[in-house]
């Protein structure tokens, strides 16, 4: 995958994962929140490989 490629799946990622975690805490569901930390952090991942790979340019 692309710089690019990565990079809109870590925001993708990133939102979908605060808004699990944002109905976790409205519904008191601990798993949904735990689910959604755990997606947020891919995100995260996601876009530093983004990058890493921008800074390389996409040699990586």
């Amino acid at each position: 995958m692309g710089e690019l490629t990565d990079k809109i799946k870590g925001h993708t990622n990133e939102a979908i994962g605060k808004a699990k975690r944002a109905i976790g805490d409205a519904t008191d569901n601990e798993q949904l929140r735990a689910e959604g930390d755990l997606q947020e952090a891919k995100g995260d991942l996601q876009k530093g490989v983004g990058a890493v790979k921008g800074a390389l340019g996409d040699k990586v």
